[in-house]
Formats: C-alpha cells, sequence, structure tokens
C-alpha cells in the first residue's frame, strides 16, 4: 500500500490551505509587539545551542561577555522587550517585575566569571517575554477561546 497521496486528496489539502490562508486574513492573531519581543527574547537569551553540553545561550551572555559595555548593551537590548510590553498596555506591577529582571541581569554581569555562567541561566529576557505573554492571553481570553472552537468547528466539518 502507497503512502503517495491520491490527486483527490491532494486537491483536497490544497483547498483547505487555501482556505485556511484566505480566513486567516481576517483572523485574531498576536500582535507584532509580542511577535518582537519574543523574537528579540529568543535572541538575547536562546539563539544558540552550545554543542555537546546542549544549553542554549544568546546574544546576552555571548556580548555580556565583554567587560562593562557589553553588559550596558544587552541592558539596553533587554529593556526594548519592556518597552514592548508598555506599547502593548502591560500594567506598571508587570513592568516594574520586568524591570527588576533586567537589572538583576545587568548585575549579575559585573560579577567575573561567576555572573556570566549565572547569566546563562538567568535568562531574564525570557522571563519578561513570559510576563508579556501570560498578561496578553489573560487580556485576550474571550477571542482566544472564540478562535479556538471556531478552529475546532472548522476541523470537524472536514473530517466529514
Amino acid at each position: 500500500m502507497s503512502n503517495k497521496p491520491s490527486k483527490r486528496e491532494t486537491e483536497k489539502t490544497l483547498q483547505m490551505l487555501e482556505d485556511h490562508e484566505s480566513a486567516s486574513e481576517n483572523a485574531f492573531t498576536a500582535p507584532s509587539e509580542l511577535l518582537q519581543a519574543q523574537s528579540l527574547g529568543n535572541l538575547l537569551d536562546t539563539a544558540v545551542r552550545i554543542p555537546v553540553i546542549g544549553i542554549k545561550v544568546g546574544l546576552d551572555s555571548l556580548v555580556g561577555l565583554i567587560p562593562g559595555i557589553g553588559d550596558g548593551l544587552m541592558l539596553l537590548a533587554s529593556l526594548r522587550i519592556v518597552y514592548l510590553g508598555h506599547k502593548l498596555g502591560v500594567p506598571k506591577a508587570l513592568k516594574t517585575k520586568m524591570l527588576r529582571n533586567c537589572v538583576i541581569d545587568f548585575l549579575l554581569g559585573f560579577v567575573p566569571v561567576i555572573g556570566d555562567i549565572v547569566d546563562i541561566f538567568f535568562k531574564a529576557n525570557q522571563r519578561n517575554v513570559r510576563i508579556i505573554e501570560t498578561w496578553w492571553v489573560k487580556e485576550n481570553k474571550a477571542q482566544i477561546d472564540k478562535m479556538r472552537e471556531q478552529m475546532v468547528k472548522d476541523w470537524e466539518k472536514r473530517q466529514s
């Protein structure tokens, strides 16, 4: 028995993809600020996997090895994530928590060697992105649930 799909199955799949693409143009999506924060957080904290040991590091850990200026540059990049959260409307208490993560990460960089090692595991930028994501999902739960329900209905329709 061949695993190759029939012409009819292929056409049906292509039609579903076209329907999904046209429907997704009007679909509810995450705001660009959130997507930018996610991309920046990944770049700063988890962009590269260290071979053999498998730990992910990012620019924050690598550039932070440059004494003084490296940590200062990475603080500015980290503050960009806080700014993106601010643009989304993240409450002051959460922005304060995010700023605290940035300051801790910055101060850790001043401790020679040990601070750089701890910085690999602290991942302040990822923490801050998670704060934004959690807040955004709570704020948009009704729309997300509505979209999920519609996706389930669409899927059920395609199964019949």
